[in-house]
């Protein structure tokens, strides 16, 4: 199946509050759960997420490490909007900022210790802009986790992923969901990139029926 793009910014209040109010908790937390064992040795830092969307994982990740710092740079301004709420409900304010920014116009002010990003890449018209963009904000040697959606080989197996992994969210989501299947990329895609720019050291890896995972450092 092509791939079929959709919005690269998520800029609907109803969409994004679709997202926020979606359970998440179980990827959300393999997703943190894989930053830590990637990092077991760093306590201290500042972290970079591409996409932070409504700030769940920034808040899972602080939570297990207090001393970290994270940036997350996002484009939706409802979506930052409602990232903001959560990190000021989790009374995290000073260890989590955001940039209601593109990625592919945002400009560290130095560069990151680490990177993290979930399910961004298949977001982007272009997804080399999305691997230059890690390279640019990273140190030499910092930790790259990201994951995203894998695309099925068919609409019909899209429709069953929705209908299996999302059958009791609300309509806006399921339609969300099924489209960014549709925009996803296949990890032979994923893997062509990263060759492309030379990432050597990122890996991917398929972790269940819907995500791939890249793991290593820049």
């Amino acid at each position: 199946m092509q791939r079929i793009l959709e919005p690269e910014i998520m800029d609907g209040e109803e969409q994004a509050l679709a997202y926020a109010q979606a359970d998440f908790s179980r990827e959300n937390q393999s997703f943190v759960e894989h930053f830590l064992a990637l990092t077991p040795a760093m306590t201290t830092g500042h972290v970079l997420d591409l996409g932070c969307g409504p700030a769940d994982i920034p808040i899972r990740l602080i939570r297990r490490r207090p001393d970290l710092c994270v940036t997350g740079v996002e484009a939706s301004p409802p979506m930052v909007r409602l990232a903001k709420q959560a990190i000021e409900a989790a009374g995290l304010s000073d260890r989590i900022s955001l940039v209601c920014q593109r990625f592919q116009d945002y400009t560290p002010p130095e560069p990151f210790d680490a990177i993290i990003s979930n399910s961004l890449v298949h977001h982007v018209p272009n997804p080399l802009q999305f691997w230059y963009a890690v390279k640019r904000c990273a140190k030499p040697g910092a930790p790259v986790l990201v994951m995203d959606l894998v695309r099925p080989d068919s609409p019909e197996e899209a429709h069953a992923i929705v209908d299996r992994y999302a059958a009791s969210e609300s309509g806006q989501l399921r339609q969300d969901f099924y489209r960014s299947l549709l925009s996803a990329f296949t990890p032979d895609e994923i893997a062509a990139q990263l060759a492309e720019l030379n990432l050597t050291r990122l890996l991917v890896d398929v972790i269940d029926d819907r995500h791939w995972l890249v793991m290593g450092s820049v």
